[in-house]
């Protein structure tokens, strides 16, 4: 396919499993914009093979790590292949200078759910939420023009992506456990006395509530450390991700709020309440950098 035809089909894909990055990603200069797809593209199609899914709903088809990894080497290396996913991540890596490093360390997160694995410790959680949101959130960062050698900066973006995924977490604990997963940390349910089988039992209620709320304050932190890196992007750059920075954020605060009510319904930003958000961000980004 030609490069327009690989943007307009990555487009596609992020019509449909994802109206929060969809919505940030107009926020960007269209060249950035399409990149974005590009990545979102190849980082869908892993997860719902992973999940045996379809733009994140049920339906797909369950594969594993071991081929997307080979898939995705071959893509690195230039290899022909008929799978949309893998020409977009082919496509990207021709245009822009991601490491191969952050591709795997992805790849690992994914691995970790292939194997039913549980998180122990906050330090397991932290290095979870790194492979699977953390890693996107650098080569994000490399495609908005941060260098690959500017650690620092890269970092602040791995904590952002870091902060995401704690606001998925904390929004998925039903979904994810119906699924077989669960990612709060054992260390955590021990101190409650409670376990995967018992996390939704009416009487441990406040407990879950309680180690949510441990999720939540991890997402502001991580929020706030990520701020630090922001004025390194471009004016458009940072006005996107100071978006979605306050519009995932949004979804795990809100879970906070509702208690145990947060896992009765899927919670969601709404169309407009994104657009609110677009506000104090355009003032921050225009505060915190000089183009």
């Amino acid at each position: 396919m030609t490069r327009d035809e690989i943007v307009a089909g990555a487009y596609e894909v992020i019509q449909s499993g994802s109206k929060s990055f969809r919505a940030a990603s107009r926020l960007f200069d269209r060249t950035t914009r399409e990149r974005a797809w590009l990545l979102y593209c190849w980082c869908r199609h892993c997860d719902d093979v992973c999940d045996g899914q379809t733009y994140g709903f049920a339906g797909g088809f369950r594969g594993n790590v071991a081929v997307l990894r080979g898939k995705t080497h071959r893509a690195v290396a230039g290899e022909a292949t008929a799978e949309l996913p893998f020409q977009a991540l082919s496509l990207l890596l021709s245009e822009c200078p991601i490491p191969e490093r952050f591709l795997e360390d992805h790849l690992r997160g994914f691995a970790l759910d292939e194997s039913g694995w549980q998180p122990v410790t906050e330090q397991d959680l932290a290095t979870y939420c790194y492979y699977v949101a953390g890693a996107v959130g650098c080569m994000m960062a490399i495609l908005m023009g941060v260098p690959a050698d500017d650690e620092e900066t890269l970092e602040r973006a791995a904590d952002l992506g870091i902060a995401f995924q704690l606001s998925n977490i904390a929004r998925d604990v039903r979904e994810d456990l119906e699924a077989g997963r669960c990612y709060l940390p054992s260390d955590w349910m021990a101190e409650f006395g409670i376990t995967r089988t018992t996390l939704f039992d009416p009487e441990n209620e406040t407990a879950l509530v309680a180690i949510v709320k441990r999720l939540i304050d991890g997402v502001s932190i991580y929020e706030e450390s990520a701020r630090l890196g922001v004025e390194k992007l471009p004016f458009r750059s940072r006005l996107a991700v100071l978006s979605a920075l306050r519009i995932y954020g949004a979804i795990g605060r809100r879970v906070g709020r509702l208690g145990s009510a947060a896992w009765d319904q899927r919670v969601t930003v709404g169309k407009m309440q994104k657009l609110a958000y677009v506000v104090p961000s355009f003032a921050e980004a225009v505060a915190t950098g000089r183009s």
